[in-house]
């Protein structure tokens, strides 16, 4: 739950909305309260602000920007497993903006969550610690399955009900993470629904008796320890761009032998009946890039399908100039413009992870998916007000 403060430091409305009770269930003009999704991330601090509709949300408010929280990561939380003092206050400055718009839209309900960078970062908790003091944010640590789960959740409304089985990625900046859902045992006209009842309901990963059902589909989930900042900053001194594709792909690849849905050998069987969702900076980026956009849509990108031969076009192209362009400014100009340098720098990495998956399992296209685990947040506080008012 999040917490908003006065300038003066004094308590000012609580995003869980126990202090303000008679706005439970009905705003001062006649609409359900705003509720709040707040993901810091290791390279991002993003946050929606919706307001209830039906079994859905309709956002009125976002926020996104780049803070670097776990910047360096390669040389910093990886080998020193500290937060940067810079990047605690870039990211600070951006809490504090979301901090104003929760309280600017009266947010009775809020989830504030950090993920890789301060799971892995030794001074993480002490970081924590300092948002509630400075910001007033009352801001948890989920676990890597979670952030799986939500992340599934938020993509309900891209599942084909006429697939059986489903694997959602999200590539981060310091970690990725895969779930496997088998969706062959639910109606296809129950499935939208069984993912989206997949979101934990409030802090801490308290979840629904619904919630804990859904959960019994989850074939099987695994957070790789890398993602495109991590594994970028791991194989940055390699200059060929071929030799550093290889070398990130056989490195990505090696962290996925644990995980249940490559090792089995119906996997080829699997991919037959299988929707794979990509939802990350990677997957709507080659979106965009697959579109030609010069600047980037999303109501273009979302949902949009990639055929894997078009992704590896893509990869090929990015392969053919060379790793160095990666950090010219002008290498977005190569796409039609639909890369930004800070991007740029960072595909080459993405594509190794986004087409190991797809090597792994060949499926014709894969859907891209520009929501995820704030959304999945927002589903679960829905579940938790409709819990709530039973």
């Amino acid at each position: 739950m999040g917490t908003t403060r006065n300038e003066a430091g004094g308590r000012n409305d609580r995003a869980g909305g126990r202090d303000r009770a008679p706005r439970r269930g009905v705003d001062s003009d006649g609409a359900p309260p705003a509720i709040a999704a707040l993901d810091l991330g290791t390279n991002n601090c993003r946050l929606l602000v919706a307001r209830p509709e039906g079994e859905s949300f309709v956002v009125i408010d976002a926020f996104s920007r780049a803070v670097r929280l776990g910047e360096g990561l390669g040389e910093g939380v990886e080998h020193s497993n500290q937060l940067g003092s810079a990047a605690q206050n870039r990211a600070l400055k951006a809490l504090r903006i979301c901090a104003a718009k929760i309280r600017r839209h009266r947010v009775t309900d809020a989830r504030i969550i950090a993920t890789a960078a301060c799971r892995r970062a030794v001074n993480g908790a002490g970081f924590i610690r300092r948002v509630t003091r400075e910001v007033g944010l009352q801001m948890e640590i989920i676990s890597a399955e979670e952030e799986a789960r939500l992340a599934v959740a938020g993509c309900a409304p891209l599942i084909d009900p006429e697939a059986e089985q489903l694997l959602v990625f999200d590539i981060g900046g310091g970690s990725t993470e895969l779930i496997w859902i088998d969706m062959s045992r639910t109606p296809p006209g129950r499935r939208v629904s069984l993912i989206r009842t997949l979101a934990p309901t409030g802090a801490n990963g308290a979840e629904s008796a619904n919630a804990r059902a859904a959960a019994n589909h989850i074939a099987d989930w695994i957070s790789v320890p890398m993602g495109v900042s991590t594994l970028h900053e791991r194989f940055v001194s390699i200059a060929d761009a071929r030799r550093r594709f290889a070398a990130m792909s056989e490195h990505f690849e090696q962290h996925l032998a644990p995980f249940i849905p490559y090792q089995t050998e119906r996997r080829a069987a699997l991919t037959r009946r299988l929707q794979i969702i990509g939802v990350s900076g990677t997957a709507t980026t080659f979106g965009a890039l697959h579109l030609g956009l010069r600047s980037y849509d999303r109501g273009k990108v979302d949902g949009l399908w990639l055929p894997r031969e078009r992704a590896t076009e893509l990869t090929e192209r990015m392969l053919s100039l060379g790793a160095g362009r990666a950090a010219d400014p002008e290498f977005g100009s190569e796409f039609g413009g639909g890369i930004g340098p800070g991007r740029a720098e960072l595909m080459l990495s993405g594509a190794a992870i986004l087409m190991t998956i797809l090597r792994a399992w060949p499926v014709a296209r894969l859907r891209i998916a520009d929501r995820g685990l704030r959304e999945g947040m927002l589903y679960g506080l829905l579940q938790q007000r409709r819990i709530a008012a039973q």
